[in-house]
């Protein structure tokens, strides 16, 4: 299972720190969102003994910057998310198949709806669980969030969306362990293996596209074999 971290500067931890966090807690891998950072993934990998994925997650006020900012990085990272929170630019992500996770959808005035949940289906880009306002806040803040979470859960699961589960940390001290976030599932409705399916999904697409990368691969389905040109 994997967790995506915001790492220093986006963050307050050095990604070193979060693979090393997260590998004392039992996670297969970390997702390094960096926005600003690009620290050295294979001697962070190394020296934690864990699976280190560079991510990058744009945050943009409308689709318009979004989109420029999707053209000029999908070819620099391994995953690129888009954090939505508008009902914009949460259409504009499931829109694109360029874009591997909507992140934090229903932050801000964000919402999903049927269209949207199906959309995402068919053009593959994982819907993010945030499981963060639900452990960091309280309150009625809390409340809110476990609904959105609720209702998410049900579009997603209608659509037969694809997803991913994260709790956000932008911090190692905000990182939970697979079993408290799978805790947390279960409070909002998903049952266990669905939270943990998700935690997986960031490691498996992160496979899919390091391999998509390859020089081996031409097309889905398709390889170049030894003796191509």
């Amino acid at each position: 299972m994997y967790e995506a971290v915001h790492a220093h500067p986006d963050g307050a931890a050095t990604a070193a720190r979060f693979a090393a966090t997260a590998a004392r807690m039992g996670y297969d891998g970390v997702v390094i969102r960096a926005r600003e950072t690009a620290p050295d993934y294979p001697a962070v990998g190394e020296a934690s003994g864990i699976d280190v994925v560079d991510a990058v997650e744009i945050v943009a006020s409308d689709p318009e910057r979004a989109s420029g900012a999707v053209g000029g990085l999908r070819p620099d990272h391994t995953l690129l998310c888009v954090r939505g929170g508008t009902d914009r630019l949460n259409r504009f992500a499931v829109e694109q198949e360029r874009i591997d996770v909507l992140t934090r959808p229903m932050a801000g005035d964000g919402d999903v709806n049927h269209v949207l949940a199906n959309c995402a289906a068919e053009n593959g880009v994982r819907i993010e669980f945030d499981f963060g306002p639900v452990l960091r806040t309280t309150g009625g803040e809390r409340v809110r969030a476990l609904r959105d979470l609720r209702k998410l859960r049900e579009l997603v699961a209608d659509a037969d969306a694809p997803f991913v589960v994260s709790a956000n940390p932008a911090s190692h001290l905000e990182l939970r362990a697979p079993r408290e976030l799978v805790a947390v599932g279960e409070a909002v409705g998903f049952d266990a293996e669905t939270v943990r399916a998700g935690l997986r999904e960031w490691g498996e697409l992160a496979a899919r596209n390091r391999h998509r990368q390859s020089d081996s691969f031409v097309e889905p389905g398709v390889e170049r074999g030894r003796y191509d040109g």
